[in-house]
């Protein structure tokens, strides 16, 4: 497998603009930092920008747009409030990839007959940051089931087409019983951690053979978490390895099955955390990798995310406030639901600088809110922390 080009500088996506696709009924130029976090109550929509980016990952990396309709509920899920109401999804995504800027735009229609989407249009930018006049605009497609654009005969094109598709979500929800993390793996699949964490085994193997040090690591910081474990059983037979691991107060191996789901989540954070950027997509997202997690866990995973993201783009959504006062207020973005809509909105550090001084919490600031204290959102003029706190206490 040929490992990604490595970069001094992140590539990453910088804003987007997204009208019509499912709650984000209007989300104009939202910026999107190096370390985004996610936050809002259930059904706030926090995670339909993860899905948004995982439509076009399917539409750029495999051409697939049509079997990401089909696997979310049709065409007509798809739109704001159905596509009677909302009968177009329009969306432009800004990039900054060696350098160069890049914007890649597209329009989607309803398309009855099938439950499913028309791309109407497609355009794709691109100017060298310090030679704008240099700058190429091309609008291309319309009527078409998949996007055009991996067919551009372009270097700037195909280097749109391989960013997006290098972005990953990763969830380790799924440890039933018939998950894949509790499956004999092959341990030639070992490059990279699936997304559901299903090679974990292969991958431990992998570095324990190639990486000692990085495995060790690993080792070290789950035994922080988890004062019981001791270290990793992985044993090859016949190509394929199961996870296992063995404690300190016995000799007995414990698999998968008998390992708590907050453990195995653990496991598969700390080991896709500590892989080397290579190793790793472009951009990478997060829903709720709080679950499950002692607040011990959360703090150490919530450091090696900001280390991480000096050379990946990585996308939180969570509804912790234990894992938000882990962060800045730079990195927060917040999902609130109004009348069916979400709403996504940077928080400008002037208004809150005052509850900040004050050695307020990020989460202090935003569970008030939960009580009518605090309105994160839209605010014209500096919060009234005095009145905010009162309602807080009197809640």
């Amino acid at each position: 497998m040929t490992a990604p080009r490595l970069s001094n500088k992140t590539d990453r996506i910088c804003s987007v603009t997204i009208e019509g696709f499912r709650s984000l009924k209007n989300i104009q130029n939202l910026v999107l930092p190096p370390l985004t976090v996610l936050i809002g109550a259930n059904g706030a929509g926090k995670s339909t920008l993860i899905r948004f980016f995982e439509m076009l990952s399917w539409m750029l990396r495999t051409k697939s747009l049509q079997e990401f309709v089909l696997r979310h509920g049709g065409g007509d899920d798809q739109f704001f409030m159905g596509a009677r109401v909302t009968p177009i999804i329009r969306a432009e995504v800004c990039t900054e990839l060696d350098d160069m800027g890049f914007k890649y735009g597209f329009e989607l229609d309803y398309l009855p007959a099938k439950d499913s989407v028309l791309i109407r249009g497609e355009h794709w930018h691109r100017e060298q940051n310090a030679f704008p006049v240099s700058a190429v605009t091309s609008h291309f497609g319309g009527a078409s089931l998949e996007s055009l654009l991996p067919e551009v005969d372009d270097s700037g094109a195909q280097a749109l087409c391989r960013f997006f598709s290098r972005c990953v979500t990763y969830q380790f929800h799924d440890t039933s019983p018939l998950a894949n993390i509790h499956k004999r793996w092959d341990v030639t699949e070992s490059f990279r951690l699936r997304s559901d964490g299903g090679n974990l085994a292969a991958v431990l193997l992998d570095l324990r053979n190639t990486d000692g040090k990085r495995y060790e690591l690993i080792v070290k910081q789950v035994s922080r978490v988890l004062p019981a474990f001791k270290d990793f059983v992985l044993e090859e037979e016949a190509g394929k390895v199961l996870l296992r691991w063995e404690g300190r107060q016995s000799d007995k191996v414990f698999g998968s099955h008998l390992t708590s789901d907050g453990s195995l989540r653990l496991f598969c954070l700390l080991t896709l955390l500590n892989l080397p950027p290579e190793r790793l997509p472009n951009v990478m997202f997060f829903d709720e990798p709080e679950l499950g997690l002692h607040p011990h866990a959360m703090t150490l995973v919530a450091e090696m995310f900001k280390r991480l993201s000096k050379k990946r783009q990585i996308f939180i959504a969570t509804q912790s406030p234990y894992l938000v006062d882990c962060f800045e207020l730079e990195n927060i973005i917040v999902a609130s639901a109004n009348h069916g809509e979400t709403v996504l909105r940077n928080l400008p550090r002037k208004h809150y600088q005052r509850w900040l001084d004050e050695e307020y919490q990020l989460s202090d600031i935003w569970l008030q809110q939960a009580t009518g204290g605090v309105a994160w959102l839209g605010d014209t003029l500096p919060v009234q922390r005095e009145d905010a706190a009162e309602a807080g206490r009197g809640a």
